[in-house]
């Protein structure tokens, strides 16, 4: 799986990935996000139902299977 750190420095080119993936999520949420991986949670978290629809586990568990794919789709180009 990428590590964040690898998203949050390279958030430019991920940030589209990420509105790809969560497509509620508006620019403005992205610049604030700035590949801060609690921001985003709590961005995913607003934009998703409030934070009584969505748990933080559950968001991130989705952002840990996201990742993944995006590691399996990196391997698939070689």
């Amino acid at each position: 799986m990428i590590d964040w750190n690898i998203v949050e420095g390279n958030w430019t080119e991920f940030r589209g990935k990420v509105q790809e993936r969560w497509g509620r999520l508006t620019n403005d949420d992205l610049d604030v996000v700035m590949g801060k991986y609690d921001q985003l949670i709590g961005k995913i978290q607003e934009r998703y139902g409030g934070d009584d629809k969505i748990s933080k586990e559950e968001i991130r568990k989705s952002i840990d299977e996201w990742l993944a794919s995006l590691e399996e789709a990196k391997l698939d180009d070689l």
